[in-house]
């Protein structure tokens, strides 16, 4: 039986601890168009799925013959071919738009999907050759462009390292005038499949259009492959490398899982790789105290002391470590509070987050347990209370699902924000769950202002007379 590449056999990071050290991602290169994970990610759409993502084009009512003869509709086509060859259906659906637009085309030509998947059709080959009919046809073209991947160029790269173009992976190839020296087999398959550098760019453009999301900041991404968690921030991704790190700013139930090309679209950021509260001291000898992404040198011994920080506790670290950090206010011996306490008032029970002496109200159970978990709580008397200023209320974290008990809006803070989620397929697209929705009351939700709306937008077709590239059989 053939050894086939599969989703199980690529996805090898699935059982790697949440917090994996994270490894370099690659950024989008001629060398490297899809990742192999990728290409064989069967589950990645089911048939309704495909179905309702077809509602671009006509596809989403066009029904043919199957390459056996019964009638189908165009994605079953799609979903049953991706079954049968252990491919990715989205994969299919790029190859579908790329060589002949006719996923978002409101009304293809008969010759558009007859050779849909530009399969048998080279540039020296007469659409009407005696030998190509077997290959004519919608479903036709599906099935067999998919069975010669799977069959032919996959077979053929697990066996003998290249394809039947002589394409592999670390193998010199020319390709219209530049070097390229594919690093997969999934970069291999589509130099095979249309040896030219425009349709591959083609490729790219679209699936990143169609599949790659630009996530809010604060959202919590993890590689699939790998493990590692990442938080996007101001539109980068950054690392975090410790699950200490992690546990004390994030909640874990809010981390998505996404393929490496979503986390390669991003620039890499400034790694998170200290617990808040953490004491660093820099090379020059200056301890400081960090907090979120702001670190605060202690002015003295005595500021120190005054706070009670134990000298074991404080790591000897690099310049560059410290500058992942902006420069905060510096601490000294009058500095009040400048670790954040959880203070309740012993008459009203209303419960204050206090620092750098002001209190900042909160304002549901909700935001405490979400912003606060396990976090002890300390009586104290109104007296003490109106010694700090009062500051605005906190709010929830960027990244978290909010919206208020009894209505169906949905948001997600971003920057403070509250970004109204549009609708239940854009919710879904960006891999939301719906138990990550902090349900709570209107005033804590109207604590964060509006934002711009979350969208998953369907962009326009391109607007480019389809190539018919196709390498032959």
């Amino acid at each position: 039986m053939l050894k086939r590449l599969t989703a199980s056999a690529v996805i090898l990071g699935l059982l790697s601890p949440v917090f994996a050290f994270p490894r370099e991602a690659f950024a989008y290169d001629p060398a490297y168009l899809l990742s192999d994970a990728e290409m064989v990610d069967t589950h990645a759409m089911t048939l309704e799925e495909i179905q309702s993502f077809m509602s671009r084009g006509s596809l989403a009512t066009y029904s043919t013959t199957d390459a056996f003869g019964r009638r189908k509709t165009a994605a079953e086509i799609v979903y049953e071919a991706a079954q049968l060859f252990d491919l990715n259906p989205q994969f299919i659906l790029v190859l579908l738009q790329r060589e002949q637009s006719v996923v978002e085309d409101d009304d293809p030509s008969q010759d558009q999907l007859d050779w849909a998947m530009g399969y048998a059709i080279c540039d020296s080959c007469q659409k009407n050759d005696p030998s190509l009919q077997k290959y004519r046809g919608f479903g036709n073209q599906v099935y067999y462009a998919a069975k010669r991947i799977r069959e032919s160029y996959l077979a053929d790269l697990e066996t003998i390292g290249f394809t039947i173009g002589g394409v592999g992976p670390d193998i010199v190839i020319d390709v219209d005038g530049q070097t390229i020296i594919p690093v997969n087999f999934a970069t291999s398959v589509l130099y095979t499949y249309t040896p030219h550098l425009h349709g591959n760019e083609n490729f790219v453009k679209i699936w990143d259009r169609w599949f790659v999301r630009d996530y809010p900041s604060g959202t919590l991404l993890q590689d699939a492959t790998t493990g590692a968690v990442w938080l996007i921030q101001y539109g980068k991704r950054r690392p975090i490398t410790s699950r200490t790190a992690f546990l004390t700013r994030f909640n874990e139930k809010n981390i998505i899982q996404v393929k490496p090309s979503v986390l390669a679209s991003y620039e890499i950021g400034n790694p998170i790789s200290f617990p808040n509260y953490s004491l660093l001291r820099s090379p020059r000898g200056t301890v400081y105290l960090i907090v979120d992404d702001s670190r605060r040198g202690f002015a003295s011994q005595e500021a120190m002391r005054a706070i009670g920080i134990n000298p074991d506790e404080i790591i000897d670290v690099s310049w560059e470590d410290l500058d992942a950090y902006t420069e905060g206010l510096p601490i000294t011996a009058e500095s009040s509070t400048p670790l954040e306490a959880l203070l309740q008032d012993s008459t009203t029970g209303g419960v204050f987050a206090v620092s750098d002496g002001m209190k900042h109200p909160i304002m549901s159970r909700e935001i405490l347990s979400s912003r606060y978990p396990g976090w002890s709580i300390r009586s104290a008397t109104a007296d003490e209370l109106a010694s700090y200023t009062t500051g605005d209320p906190v709010g929830f974290a960027d990244g978290t699902l909010i919206g208020v008990s009894g209505s169906p809006d949905v948001f997600v803070v971003s920057d403070g924000l509250r970004r109204p989620i549009m609708d239940e397929t854009t919710f879904l697209g960006f891999g939301w769950r719906w138990n990550q929705i902090v349900w709570t009351n209107e005033r804590s939700v109207l604590n964060h202002e509006l934002g711009e709306p979350i969208v998953l937008e369907i962009p326009e077709a391109e607007e480019e007379p389809p190539e018919l590239t196709q390498a032959g059989l």
